[in-house]
């Protein structure tokens, strides 16, 4: 089983750090005449338009980042106005920008180089106003397109070793990752990117899903080659990151599996040329699952993967959240709306301790997912706090279990974050940057090549659930990349052994003067 051979993971892992030198002696400058398609168009599939008069749920932004919906009796079948507010808040475009060689189209959630190379696709049963079938949604036109009519839920559930979400859902929406979209500008890191910017998006799906009042889990156990058929992907071009199952049904066992031939759909090449880097393919290719029964037994291999909490051993802050009735009242749709990642911090400004440990208890109480136990978490938050009022600047780790942050050592690291955020002036101006660090050794022990595909979707999970919660107060927020090593060697000796995963820079906007 090739995802058992972890030495894959870390040839990638390590292939693709940035350090000082490496990106001096690899420049990698865009050609923007060959910029992909933001898109990804069927030419000669008729769109099925979405309503776009769906009210809004009115559940303020907080809550619906951080209660789960409870799993109650009988049915919680979306319908297609559920189905299209979940999808425009996870993936729609929200605004957009003209400049000289064109525009860009914002969307609901961020995205490293608002490039937006996730798709999703939606496998559904009969809703009330959408037929049985397999679609593709395009963010463009808010459409989706058939591309296979009739019930296929039956096949996911058989890729997924009948998994309970997946076999008991009316409708599962499929995030697939597509390489070029990303590449032209990232190059061979684009499968970090996979991660954070599918977890971006399902910290918006999982929030609107939860606003709706429809249970929904991130799902990473499947066989793959199943799910890449139904969806007819060109796998050296986009492939199947995750599954995410909306709702739940009582009655019983799902469809049986249909056969699903290849469709040979034509799509709109996204670019007059692409580049590819075999570093991605061969990542995603040993982190494959090959059948139901190994799919079964990464999912129970990988749950019973204990990372055990950290000791403080120096001085501990305890943080209070906001109280709630003291919280902001902003629906989830009116935070996404006016999300944008934070181009400009105010360096004279500070926010408050009840609101970063408002950021950090909401997103960090858990994510339903099928790879991770009630509460378990794989990341660690490592933070550098410029101006928290009344915290002193230092680098803090923080115990989420005990919503406390450890001093690991005092000092102003404005300096520092500017260093480690690859000499980027958005961590040094921030009030706080947090640094997810993960123990790579332990989690790939457990769960193979997968883990790594893992541990980024959870980073990028718990960094879109931060960038809610800061916009939800006012505040901005920017996730960033990093040096590697030097992350791991200034937080140490505390994160030594640890892997720097992501970064997300926290603070208040600064205002741009007017003329």
């Amino acid at each position: 089983m090739k995802n058992r051979d972890v030495q894959a993971a870390w040839k990638y892992h390590e292939g693709t750090k940035h350090s000082y030198w490496s990106i001096r002696t690899n420049p990698h400058f865009l050609d923007w005449a060959n910029r992909p398609l933001p898109f990804k168009i069927y030419p000669t599939v008729e769109p099925i338009p979405l309503p776009q008069d769906v009210p809004q749920t009115g559940v303020a932004a907080l809550a619906a980042i951080s209660e789960q919906v409870p799993l109650a009796g009988g049915d919680s079948v979306p319908d297609l106005r559920d189905l299209a507010r979940i999808l425009f808040f996870s993936a729609g475009v929200t605004r957009h920008r003209k400049y000289p060689g064109g525009e860009i189209y914002f969307r609901a959630a961020a995205c490293t180089g608002a490039l937006y190379e996730i798709e999703l696709y939606v496998v559904t049963g009969e809703l009330a106003g959408l037929d049985a079938g397999v679609y593709h949604f395009n963010p463009a036109d808010v459409s989706l397109r058939p591309l296979r009519k009739g019930d296929f839920r039956g096949n996911l559930a058989q890729a997924t070793a009948m998994e309970s979400a997946v076999a008991c859902a009316r409708a599962t929406i499929v995030c697939t990752g597509t390489y070029w979209r990303n590449a032209w500008k990232y190059g061979a890191r684009t499968y970090r990117h996979f991660g954070w910017d599918n977890g971006t998006l399902l910290a918006n799906m999982m929030a609107v899903a939860a606003a709706s009042g429809l249970p929904a889990e991130i799902v990473l156990g499947f066989v793959d080659a199943q799910v890449n058929r139904l969806l007819d992907l060109d796998t050296r071009r986009e492939v199947s990151l995750c599954l995410v199952p909306i709702g739940r049904r009582s009655e019983g066992l799902p469809p049986v599996p249909q056969e699903a031939p290849p469709l040979g759909r034509e799509t709109i090449p996204l670019s007059e040329r692409e580049v590819e880097y075999p570093a991605m393919l061969e990542m995603h290719e040993a982190s494959s699952l090959a059948s139901e029964d190994e799919v079964a037994q990464w999912r129970e291999r990988g749950k019973q993967t204990v990372l055990p909490a950290a000791a403080p051993a120096g001085e501990e802050i305890r943080l209070q959240p906001l109280p709630k009735e003291a919280q902001p009242r902003d629906t989830i749709e009116q935070v996404i709306l006016r999300r944008g990642s934070t181009r400009a911090f105010d360096k004279t400004a500070s926010i408050t301790p009840a609101e970063l440990s408002t950021i950090l208890d909401c997103a960090t109480r858990g994510i339903p997912a099928d790879f991770l136990e009630p509460g378990a978490q794989l990341n660690d938050l490592y933070l550098i706090a410029h101006s928290v009022q009344g915290l002193a600047p230092g680098a803090y780790f923080f115990h989420r279990e005990r919503n406390a942050l450890e001093l690991l050592k005092h000092g102003k690291f404005r300096a520092e974050a500017h260093r480690l955020g690859l000499e980027q002036q958005l961590p040094a101006d921030a009030c706080v940057d947090v640094f997810f660090l993960a123990d790579l050794h332990r989690i790939l022990e457990g769960y193979g090549n997968r883990g790594y595909r893992a541990a980024q979707l959870e980073a990028g999970t718990i960094g879109g659930k931060m960038y809610l919660a800061a916009y939800a107060q006012h505040l901005g927020a920017s996730g960033l990349t990093f040096f590697d090593d030097e992350v791991t060697q200034f937080f140490s000796p505390h994160a030594k052994e640890k892997s720097a995963i992501f970064l997300l820079a926290i603070g208040k906007p600064l205002k741009r003067k007017t003329q």
